[in-house]
């Protein structure tokens, strides 16, 4: 019977970091001499932190050929836990040191996430119906500033981004899917000659994820052991698993996600950060998840009485649906914020710690002047009544169905 040859993606043998670095080096060979330029999506996370300070290592050693130029992209969602954004800033430090271009992204003032809520009244985003923050804050805003960046480059631009296999079951399906596209080949990482739904982007830049193979404990070796030393960068990415929970970070598969993450079930990351003893001031942030599940509710919300035809003439499909905040849920949620803010930043002074803001005063004064104009989103004109008001039901096909006791009967 012939032998079975392993290799190393066989269950029973697993990548050595030295073996994942090689691979990762085969990668960068086998697409940067046809992209001169080559710009970075950086989340401040983990696996793109590690896949940013490798790729660096790996050009200032020689161990790949150096582009022409280089481009940090950070996106700024103004929603960072503390940690993780402190963190950020060392290695920016770092990398202007070196000479790099750094661009620190963020979205137009009245699609932030704080100012789209409070100031412009849309509800706080869920799984279901309204999942708007990612895109809005995080993905919109950094394929504008990458397409803003492209009139400075002479051809098509490498992306290389720090996806990474195993971190979300449906994205490797994804990868699964698509890992040789474009000629890509077992080993090299998952390149794409396009940026997925990159509006202006197509033709003009490819991605790719050099990192694609590494396992999670070859990301924390790397972050905490490898990379703080000299001779592999002298990065300051230790502090990177202080922002996931310090010495535990491994063990409990530590992520992260935006502060009081409306979609999350538990502020696990918050959570975590929280028992490592130099975040413990952060404790009053467990107060924003409440608030924003308390906006959700009806009292703080309009809906709409009636049928309703959209723009195209349609009749929406739910013809009573709840809709924006009130002013006085705005206000009240901005007051719980800013509360949150001040009391977190009093003790970090005491401590000596860094402080937070999850609300700066230009935010605060564009919400006020939102509120003040007497806002509405798109559809929407204050007139309706609010989500808890009985009435009637009606039904898309103009059916009624009538109250069977009116408020005065059941008084």
């Amino acid at each position: 019977m012939k032998a079975h040859q392993s290799t190393f993606f066989d269950g029973g043998q697993r990548l050595q970091m030295t073996e994942s670095i090689d691979l990762t080096i085969q990668s960068l060979q086998a697409y940067l001499p046809d992209h001169p330029d080559i710009a970075f999506a950086w989340s401040g996370g983990k696996d793109s932190t590690a896949t940013l300070t490798v790729v660096l290592w790996l050009v200032e050693t020689g161990k790949v050929q150096r582009p022409r130029s280089i481009t940090v992209f950070l996106a700024d969602t103004r929603q960072e836990l503390t940690p993780l954004w402190h963190a950020a800033m060392l290695i920016i430090d770092e990398l202007r040191e070196r000479g790099i271009r750094v661009e620190i992204v963020m979205a137009p003032m009245d699609k932030r996430f704080m100012v789209y809520i409070l100031g412009r009244g849309v509800p706080p985003p869920n799984n279901n119906t309204l999942r708007w923050c990612t895109r809005q804050i995080k993905i919109d805003p950094m394929q504008d500033a990458i397409e803003a960046r492209l009139a400075d480059f002479e051809g098509n631009v490498l992306m290389i981004t720090g996806v990474r296999q195993g971190e979300s079951a449906i994205r490797d399906a994804r990868i699964e899917m698509s890992c040789g596209k474009d000629g890509a080949e077992c080993g090299q990482g998952w390149y794409q000659q396009v940026l997925p739904n990159a509006k202006g982007l197509r033709g003009r830049i490819a991605t790719l994820a050099p990192l694609l193979h590494w396992r999670v404990c070859h990301v924390w070796e790397w972050l905490k052991h490898w990379a703080p030393l000299p001779e592999y960068g002298d990065w300051s990415t230790s502090a990177i698993a202080d922002a996931y929970g310090g010495d535990e970070a491994e063990e409990i598969n530590a992520r992260t996600g935006c502060i009081g993450c409306p979609l999350a079930q538990e502020d696990t990351a918050l959570n975590t950060i929280l028992k490592v003893d130099r975040w413990q001031y952060l404790e009053p942030l467990r107060g924003i998840r409440p608030l924003w599940r308390e906006l959700r509710e009806p009292q703080h919300r309009l809906k709409k009485a009636g049928l309703e035809r959209l723009q195209d003439g349609s009749i929406a499909k739910n013809p009573q649906r709840m809709g924006p905040l009130t002013f006085e849920a705005r206000l009240m949620g901005l007051d719980r914020i800013l509360a949150i803010q001040s009391d977190i930043n009093a003790s970090a002074r005491s401590l000596a710690r860094p402080e937070i803001s999850l609300i700066n005063v230009e935010e605060e004064a564009r919400i006020r002047e939102l509120i003040a104009l007497e806002t509405w989103p798109q559809g929407w004109d204050g007139d309706e009544p609010t989500a808890d008001t009985v009435m009637e039901t009606v039904y898309q096909n103009g059916a009624v169905q009538p109250l069977l006791f009116s408020a005065e009967e059941s008084s």
